[in-house]
């Protein structure tokens, strides 16, 4: 999924995806967006904000009628550029449970989910 985020050819498809919407975001003048991100870690069970103040916090699974289901007092983080989106994603991964397996020293322990949030508005013509 990542691949080699620095390398063009071996890029994965989340450092590609980072920069085809901010190429789509950047070359629209007729709309304005806003981008967050949030980043959760499902863990034996228990859902954790990888960037929250806490991420060893178990948050709450909530659903509403207005929002659908969502993780209650979740850290949303606004982003504008690719950098900013892959410095967030880093900090989350490593706020990740990991440990050591035979196969892997660094195995991931959990499942986890990296959301980028879309919102866009017309710009008034005038």
């Amino acid at each position: 999924m990542l691949g080699l985020p620095n390398d063009e050819v071996q890029k994965g498809i989340i450092p590609r995806s980072f920069s085809h919407i901010i190429n789509i975001i950047e070359s629209t003048n007729d709309k304005k967006f806003l981008v967050r991100c949030s980043y959760i870690e499902i863990y034996n069970e228990e859902i954790r904000d990888l960037l929250g103040k806490d991420v060893k916090a178990k948050m709450d699974l909530k659903e509403s009628p207005d929002k659908g289901v969502f993780v209650k007092d979740l850290t949303m983080v606004t982003v504008k550029t690719v950098a900013e989106m892959e410095k967030y994603m880093n900090i989350g991964t490593d706020n990740r449970s990991v440990g050591a397996t035979k196969m892997n020293s660094t195995s991931s322990r959990s499942h986890s989910l990296f959301t980028l949030y879309i919102e866009c508005s017309y710009i008034p013509e005038g």
